[in-house]
């Protein structure tokens, strides 16, 4: 068994905001997270996600993002923010 942790997504599949301004290396960097994550992260595997993971502002803007993270398989565990 594995713990891995992975921060600073940034997705935006709501309101598409391009991340290659920061670099060719951010070209289509939600693939790249997903081809990676279905390469390293086993059935026994547990991903933490801290925090970061969307651009967007409301629950309802994050929709989508959170679907994609949902169709990353295996056990996730998001940091809770503190009020």
């Amino acid at each position: 068994m594995s713990i891995y942790s992975i921060a600073d997504l940034h997705l935006s599949f709501q309101k598409p905001k391009p991340m290659d301004i920061f670099g060719d290396n951010w070209t289509n960097h939600e693939n790249k997270i997903k081809k990676s994550w279905l390469e390293k992260v086993t059935a026994q595997d547990t991903v933490l996600i801290p925090g970061d993971f969307s651009w967007a502002m409301s629950l309802n803007e994050a929709q989508k993002d959170f679907e994609y993270l949902n169709s990353l398989p295996r056990k996730k565990n998001f940091a809770k923010r503190k009020s």
